[in-house]
């Protein structure tokens, strides 16, 4: 009976350990945003907004089902916690059946609040994009479909190519029907002893399924964390639920007190880079035309049938007057 008791004893205080180990596993008030979004007045606390953005109680709308728009909104805190994971429910929705775009993207990125060509924000950034693209008019060639999610590590220097999708700088992606779906859609982005991974929960099953996972990811800290969506000539709402950020408890983390605050991002694994083939270049005649050249060069064809057929027969003709 005594060693039962002692037994139980262990076990309970095995769980309380634990549970006070994990104390530090807590969503960062400061870097989440949920409803309701409102402090006092129109503000949001540790929030910026910019461009088309619109603030509702159910509801965060970058961007309308309109033609060119942009919005964004950043967090104002620069994220200081070494391993985090970041979870996102969004919806992205519109009227196009087949033509829709362009999408958004998840920052954790060294300056906030630019505007620029890479869906809303600027170019040659420094740190971390998720890019959920929806742009269903293929830029150039591909091996996958559209929504498509990527990551993508820069240090500054590179260029994200929005003809091609990014594909020549991506980390890694995967494809994900995301789209006008009737009910919720998540992505989880965990940064995790330098390994990045990408989840989602797209599939109405509140279980989250990989999209790629990449290690060798050297993230600093003190960037921030932001969300930017366009749309061009085509077009849709781009709106975010809730965003939550958890700080990660890793004891067993060998890097957990290294200095990170003054680090380039890199990461030591690229996809392999695609050359930038440009696309060939549509022709400028229109279906009509193409149609009433074809059926010219139809007629022309018959028509020299026929004469050869004429020209054959008079020829025929006469070679039989001469013989009689």
């Amino acid at each position: 009976m005594l060693f039962f008791e002692f037994s139980t004893f262990l076990f309970l205080f095995a769980i309380y350990v634990n549970a006070e180990w994990n104390t530090k596993d807590f969503m960062k008030r400061e870097h989440s945003l949920i409803k309701p979004y409102y402090g006092s007045g129109i503000e949001i606390p540790f929030w910026q907004f910019m461009g088309s953005t619109i603030v509702t109680p159910n509801y965060i709308r970058l961007t309308p089902d309109l033609q060119s728009k942009v919005g964004a909104i950043w967090n104002s805190v620069p994220v200081n916690v070494r391993n985090w994971e970041l979870q996102v429910h969004f919806k992205v929705h519109g009227k196009g059946k087949d033509l829709f775009g362009d999408g958004f993207v998840i920052w954790y990125a060294k300056e906030r609040m630019k505007d620029g060509p890479v869906f809303g924000n600027n170019d040659f950034f420094q740190g971390l994009a998720i890019i959920l693209d929806t742009y269903s008019n293929h830029n150039g060639p591909h091996n996958h479909q559209h929504p498509y999610i990527s990551g993508m590590v820069n240090n500054g220097t590179l260029h994200y190519d929005h003809d091609r999708d990014g594909t020549h700088t991506q980390l890694a992606g995967c494809e994900a029907r995301f789209r006008n779906l009737g009910y919720d859609t998540h992505i989880a982005i965990r940064y995790e002893k330098d390994v990045l991974t990408v989840s989602t929960d797209i599939e109405n099953k509140a279980a989250w399924k990989d999209c790629f996972q990449v290690k060798g990811v050297k993230l600093p800290t003190g960037y921030y964390l932001g969300l930017s969506a366009t749309t061009g000539d085509l077009s849709d709402n781009h709106d975010i639920m809730s965003v939550r950020l958890f700080e990660l408890d890793l004891p067993d983390d060998p890097q957990a007190d290294e200095d990170r605050s003054n680090i380039l991002p890199s990461a030591t694994f690229f996809e392999p880079p695609r050359d930038h083939v440009e696309d060939p270049k549509p022709s400028s005649l229109s279906g009509v035309k193409v149609f009433l050249l074809m059926l010219i060069g139809s007629i022309a064809i018959v028509a020299c049938v026929v004469l050869g057929i004429m020209f054959y027969q008079k020829h025929h003709e006469k070679k039989m007057k001469r013989f009689y």
